[in-house]
């Protein structure tokens, strides 16, 4: 007999909607959270239906008294999984803080780990970060609607980001940080529609208490904006599966059909970690709770029907 039915990863969004919509159908289920979420350093949430404005930390403190409720659910937090293997009889998971100090089986397993995310390597930039810099367009362009922004990046999709973000404002500049991130041809098309591009190395991010004033690069020039987005690297961060071997995407993301299954049989995978890229909050909360009524429908034996 298992310890749990579900080992639930991650303590996130889908994470923790999976918990309650699992808890809820009786499944024994425990929840494993390092408690470090991607989106720490914001100060609100946005776009989350009856929440809209929420800090997230706010949102993850709701839903955990909401767990408590379920004597069948058990949250524990600042603590991670070191190591996942699975058997015949279900999987078997190293607990701990750094490394494995109790171990736990589960009949199942979901990955809801989120994504680990980089930003360029621009002085002072994590103190603007959450306050008037943001990655998220749809979940935070609202508020700087209309401003002078920046867009700050070296991945190859950041003029195709530049054209969205300029839906919100038609005074944006693309800082490339000395990186040929922008094509000759796409500089051409976005400068036809309005947004400069700037090459050069930023030197400094101007500005006082998370309100960003000014980009500094290191020709000299100082570009004054209100505010502004960044292109981060985000990767998943699976090194604990070292007995599980889920197929992966291009962009090492976790392989999934549209219910969430992996192609290890009784291993699931919902939120950032299993599709192309950040989500907004609302939509990992419905991946995780979509992908626990599809848990309890395989552990049942039945088929998955729509609600």
């Amino acid at each position: 007999m298992s310890d749990y039915d579900v080992l639930i990863v991650g303590g996130g969004p889908a994470g923790l909607s999976a918990a309650l919509n699992l808890g809820r159908s009786l499944a024994r289920v425990l929840v494993i959270d390092a408690d470090r979420p991607r989106n720490a350093a914001t100060l609100n949430s946005h776009g989350f239906l009856t929440r809209d404005g929420v800090p997230p930390f706010e949102l993850r403190r709701i839903a955990r008294e909401e767990l408590a409720a379920y004597p069948n659910v058990e949250l524990r937090t600042r603590v991670r999984v070191a190591e996942l293997s699975a058997s015949d009889a279900g999987f078997t998971a190293g607990v701990g803080r750094r490394a494995a100090e109790e171990t736990v089986t589960a009949r199942s397993v979901l990955l809801a780990t989120g994504l680990h995310e980089t930003l360029p390597d621009v002085p002072n930039l994590r103190g603007f970060y959450g306050m008037t810099m943001f990655s998220c367009a749809a979940c935070d362009a609202w508020e700087l609607r209309g401003r002078s922004l920046a867009l700050i990046g070296e991945s190859a999709d950041l003029a195709e980001r530049a054209r969205l973000i300029a839906h919100w404002t038609p005074r944006l500049t693309v800082f490339t940080h000395g990186s040929d991130a922008v094509t000759t041809a796409e500089e051409a098309e976005l400068a036809a529609a309005g947004v400069g591009v700037v090459r050069g190395a930023i030197v400094e991010l101007i500005g006082d208490r998370g309100l960003l004033e000014a980009v500094r690069v290191e020709s000299g020039e100082v570009h004054p904006v209100d505010g502004g987005f960044v292109r981060p690297e985000w990767v998943a961060d699976l090194s604990f599966l070292s007995g599980v071997a889920p197929d992966r995407d291009a962009a090492g993301h976790v392989a999934t059909d549209r219910s969430g299954r992996t192609s290890v049989p009784g291993l699931y995978a919902a939120g950032d970690v299993a599709s192309p890229g950040p989500q907004q909050l609302i939509v990992a909360a419905g991946a995780g709770a979509r992908v626990a009524a599809v848990i309890t429908h395989d552990t049942i034996g039945v088929a998955t029907v729509s609600h």
